[in-house]
């Protein structure tokens, strides 16, 4: 417990001394979700600057007339208005596997990274994160759906018993599970990235072996770390709900923005924190000497010489 405890201060001290990531990455999704959310917020306008109902929509959150403007055939079609928002989730994804590895290599060093090695980093590896993201792809894909099928399963087995609440705990034991996976998966493509930028492995199938090495030999320290970054993490999304609903009034557009993205910039905080516990538990990993197994030698007794 302690040695997870370790790992998770070391990683949220790296994080902290490289804050500056978080920020410009915040800063990067605002941006593109401004974007995005163009199309959307034209077709409304178009609408809503011209109706009574919109001081409903302004002044809280009516669901009446809020798809009573999605009805309405001067907004046009909902995937129009939402398309720009989707381009743009995927321009931020690109642009998280360009940058990442910059990133990683920030957290490696135990200095300011200057601005030409980490376009550098960027540059070198973004094709070996592609790749990276596609072995991601098929094996999660693969184990996410063969759990969620067992799952399905066994909820519709649960459902015909007698115990009312034994479909409850089985989804409930279940969804943790799948998350536990997942963590694991998440953990497993963290060390290979890591050991793609920090070792310049071209062969990213190398670093996918080796983060899959570490991840077996190391699940106990390493899941924790996970398991408790992922519960700070909920516990700030719990406690931004709980002061948008306390403190924010709904006439207050700015006050629920000013939460509501604070809330993500944490979340997106805790993300990085667990990127930085993998690369401080990789650098321990390579800085720890190896013992040797010694083996006692049999003694054999002397024979007499003659």
């Amino acid at each position: 417990m302690s040695e997870n405890t370790n790992l998770v201060s070391v990683g949220a001290g790296i994080a902290g001394r490289n804050k500056r990531y978080v920020v410009w990455f915040y800063v990067l999704n605002l941006a593109f979700a401004h974007f995005g959310a163009t199309a959307f917020r034209d077709s409304a306008r178009a609408i809503l600057d011209h109706s009574l109902q919109s001081d409903k929509l302004l002044h809280g959150f009516n669901l009446e007339v809020f798809t009573e403007l999605l009805a309405r055939p001067e907004f046009g079609t909902l995937p129009g208005a939402t398309h720009p928002a989707m381009m743009f989730a995927v321009v931020f994804f690109l642009a998280s596997l360009l940058f990442m590895p910059g990133v990683l290599l920030g957290y490696a060093s135990d200095h300011r990274l200057p601005r030409d090695e980490f376009y550098r980093a960027c540059g070198r590896n973004i094709w070996r994160f592609v790749r990276l993201f596609l072995f991601f792809t098929v094996i999660a894909g693969v184990i996410a759906g063969i759990l969620f099928g067992a799952l399905n399963a066994l909820v519709t087995a649960a459902d015909k018993t007698s115990n009312e609440r034994l479909p409850f705990f089985v989804h409930l034991v279940g969804t943790g599970i799948i998350f536990l996976a997942m963590t694991v998966i998440r953990m497993w493509f963290d060390l290979a990235q890591t050991d793609v930028v920090l070792r310049d492995e071209p062969a990213v199938r190398k670093s996918v072996a080796a983060g899959f090495r570490k991840t077996r030999r190391n699940l106990g320290r390493l899941l924790g770390s996970y398991v408790v970054i992922a519960v700070v993490a909920l516990a700030i999304l719990v406690a931004g709900i709980l002061l948008w609903y306390a403190i924010v009034p709904p006439s207050s557009v700015v006050g629920a923005f000013i939460i509501g993205e604070a809330t993500l910039l944490l979340l997106l905080a805790m993300r990085f924190w667990q990127r930085a516990t993998a690369v401080a538990f990789y650098i321990r990993e390579l800085t720890e000497p190896v013992v040797e197994e010694v083996r006692p030698v049999r003694a054999f007794a002397a024979s007499a010489v003659p």
